[in-house]
């Protein structure tokens, strides 16, 4: 009787031992397909292959995934890589071959970005402006530094927010003929105010300081020099903000630079067309340039 009390006893026990390790082995692999899941998770979301950096002095502008610092051509207004020879060894061009809204980083959009394909290769566009890094000496910038900045007064950082950039390119008249930055014909290229996506900027000779004086409210009329009207956010840092300013005009925002009001042309089809410097005459609505005179007084 004993020894059968005593067997029942240990069968018990053991029969305690089994049902705890069994639920600590349960708690475990709990423990583990958790953890599991966390990794699993947590390796599904991609890092940014594009993603916005930012600088105290250029605020924020487009890098790679590793901080690496993109920008923007001048000489690209018309959205073709213009940057051969020489040129590519300092400004190697930027590709990502599986860029998927996925890979943007926060406020970037897949529908600002392109791929174009040129002499050097396959290559990213933002906003229609091919991408590049800077490599002086054939040596690339490291993370976070912004060096390309303004280089040649023709190489800027890549931002979201351009109002105004700076186009480098042939003046060409809906003439067809070509002209210099003085409005005499000939070949060279003029450096002068663009839009985001590479529209050309204007003035008209005869406006005032701040005072439009060719839209006149007419639809038909005014049609075919519109307002550009975009509220002033950023601009290349080769230009100085504080001489932009903003006017009304039957109702609408126009933006003016120097006291000039500021038009697009809508003869000008595609990005980098400036067709307006011929109409009607040489000079009458000029490009707008950095260096422009200040708009006279009434």
């Amino acid at each position: 009787m004993y020894h059968l009390k005593n067997n029942v006893m240990s069968k018990n026990v053991s029969i305690h031992r089994l049902a705890r390790v069994a639920s600590f082995v349960t708690i475990l692999g709990i423990m583990v397909f958790s953890a599991s899941c966390s990794d699993s998770n947590s390796d599904s979301t991609p890092a940014p292959r594009v993603k916005l950096a930012s600088s105290t002095s250029l605020g924020s502008y487009l890098s790679d995934s590793e901080g690496n610092a993109l920008y923007f051509f001048s000489n690209d207004v018309a959205g073709a890589n213009t940057c051969t020879g020489g040129c590519a060894t300092a400004w190697p061009l930027f590709f990502e071959a599986s860029l998927t809204a996925d890979v943007l980083g926060e406020g970037l959009s897949m529908d600002d970005f392109g791929t174009i394909t040129s002499a050097a290769g396959q290559q990213t566009t933002y906003k229609g402006w091919p991408l590049y890094y800077y490599a002086p000496g054939g040596v690339r910038e490291t993370a976070n530094q912004t060096t390309g900045e303004a280089v040649g007064g023709v190489w800027f950082v890549a931002k979201t927010d351009y109002t105004i950039m700076l186009a480098h390119a042939q003046l060409k008249g809906l003439d067809g003929k070509n002209y210099k930055g003085d409005y005499t014909e000939g070949d060279g290229s003029t450096v002068y105010f663009s839009d985001a996506e590479g529209r050309s900027i204007y003035s008209f000779h005869i406006d005032k300081k701040n005072k439009n004086n060719f839209s006149n409210g007419d639809g038909a009329h005014d049609a075919i020099w519109p307002v550009y009207g975009d509220a002033l956010v950023s601009v290349p840092s080769a230009l100085d903000k504080t001489l932009f300013g903003s006017i009304t005009v039957n109702g609408s925002a126009q933006l003016t630079y120097k006291g000039w009001p500021l038009y697009y042309f809508n003869k000008d089809a595609v990005r980098g067309d400036n067709k307006g410097v011929s109409v009607p005459t040489p000079g009458v609505w000029p490009v707008v340039t950095k260096d422009a005179p200040e708009a006279p007084a009434e």
